[in-house]
């Protein structure tokens, strides 16, 4: 089933954190279940690897989602726009694909075991992908985008697929569309923005294209192709990812005790 990337207003969310983390959201709201618990911060990426950027680029973008285990860089200001290079799957991308089971004994709360999570990220894609989204070795992607097609991250509901693409470097997947619980999973553990596309984008770019993204035009640019891709809104959503998840921005807006 595919997601919509608009989300319920705040007052949703006040109300979804009062409850059991355990209670089921309908559609693309966002759900409170979170293997991380209420009171431990996700260690993750910067949403914007300095490394993607040439040394003239000026980009905007979150401090409050920037782990002190894996980032000492000082920034400023809130995240609209993300630059660097993107990795092109198609259709029905399954979360085995993202992260395989095997991996799941790892704990994204423990900073060297979420490093490792990420080190796997999309490792299960069958041969037929012969670039390889992670390097051997290495623990992150030079991809900071992912560009999908039709219902990514279909298959089980495991909150791991999302903090793995995090944990890899990814800031944003642009998809045709989303399998349910992945979007929701994406947005409640404030790893990646997961954007869909009025088109079907994936057609149209290759793995190692220069991509940006402009989050408050929604707007995807490929400076490879020079072509441009209006993006659906990510709508109460945004907040919520760039807070770092929904207990971070529930303690933000005073939802819950700091």
């Amino acid at each position: 089933m595919a997601a919509s990337a608009s989300l319920t207003n705040t007052n949703a969310f006040s109300s979804s954190v009062s409850r059991h983390h355990h209670q089921r959201q309908p559609s693309a709201s966002i759900s409170t279940v979170n293997f991380f618990n209420s009171t431990t911060q996700r260690s993750c990426k910067p949403l914007i690897s300095h490394s993607t950027f040439p040394s003239n680029s000026t980009v905007r973008h979150n401090t409050s989602v920037v782990a002190a285990a894996t980032s000492d860089s000082p920034s400023s200001g809130s995240a609209t726009s993300f630059h660097g290079t993107c990795y092109v799957v198609r259709d029905n991308i399954d979360t085995d694909q993202i992260i395989p089971a095997e991996y799941l004994t790892l704990v994204p709360s423990k900073p060297e075991e979420y490093k490792k999570l990420g080190s796997y990220a999309l490792i299960g894609l069958p041969a037929s992908y012969e670039t390889r989204f992670v390097e051997p070795g290495e623990y992150q992607s030079k991809y900071s985008t992912i560009i999908a097609g039709d219902n990514f991250g279909c298959g089980s509901s495991r909150e791991h697929a999302p903090v793995a693409l995090g944990a890899a470097g990814v800031t944003a997947v642009v998809a045709e569309s989303y399998a349910r619980i992945f979007f929701r999973n994406s947005v409640a553990t404030g790893e990646i923005y997961p954007l869909e596309s009025e088109v079907r984008v994936c057609d149209e770019c290759n793995t190692g294209d220069v991509v940006t993204i402009e989050l408050d035009q929604s707007l995807l640019i490929n400076h490879t192709t020079g072509k441009e891709y209006k993006l659906k809104p990510i709508g109460d959503a945004g907040p919520v990812i760039e807070a770092g998840g929904i207990f971070a921005y529930a303690r933000k807006a005073g939802m819950i005790p700091a």
